[in-house]
């Protein structure tokens, strides 16, 4: 019965953390890819992550116009997660060091996943409703533009066909196995791997 509320807690504490994780490093995407501000989602996003980065923005600078505050808040959120779960579980206080960087990787990590996910969305919808004006694809493909047309720039479409995504999964994929190897590297425990979104079957 103990481990039954102990696995219980972890879930509940972990897909929090994981949700606001997910909008911290949605809100810093969308800022290097200066997608709509005014969009709701994005409103949404600002009001949700405004909070603990308005304060930390005062003791962290920005960098060659880069929001260094919501990388440092999302790591944060990343390190306390894996601690947090780590108490719960029973495990004691784990090295906090090795929690920041496994929250590193845990965070990158999370991008590789947003964007994979991103582009099949993307993919499904360009069939179905190719001139849709709903605001989440808007956004979606705000966010997506600078990771497709650096490879669009390279490899042209085919006519009407846009194959850029498919090269764009292809690299997510090496950077999915590299970020494994080196969680590898730094014995990140199953249990932390497994709190972060991972794309299935990587």
């Amino acid at each position: 019965m103990v481990n039954t509320f102990s696995n219980i807690g972890v879930f509940l504490f972990a897909t929090l953390g994981i949700l606001y994780l997910f909008a911290v490093l949605l809100r810093f995407m969308l800022q290097l890819a200066r997608a709509d501000f005014y969009n709701p989602i994005s409103q949404g996003i600002v009001k949700v992550t405004n909070p603990p980065l308005l304060p930390l923005r005062k003791v962290v600078p920005g960098l060659f116009g880069v929001d260094m505050a919501s990388l440092v808040l999302a790591l944060l959120v990343g390190w306390a997660m894996i601690l947090g779960s780590g108490l719960l579980a029973g495990l004691g206080l784990l090295n906090p060091l090795s929690a920041l960087l496994w929250s590193l990787l845990g965070c990158l990590s999370t991008v590789v996943a947003v964007v994979f996910v991103g582009l099949l969305i993307s993919i499904v919808f360009s069939w179905i409703a190719p001139h849709s004006g709903h605001p989440a694809l808007m956004l979606l493909r705000q966010l997506l533009e600078p990771f497709c047309a650096p490879v669009r720039r390279l490899i042209p479409p085919l006519g009407v066909i846009d194959i850029s995504p498919i090269f764009v999964f292809i690299l997510l994929t090496v950077v999915d196995k590299l970020l494994l190897g080196f969680a590898q590297m730094a014995n990140m425990p199953a249990f932390v791997y497994g709190l972060f979104w991972h794309i299935p079957g990587f």
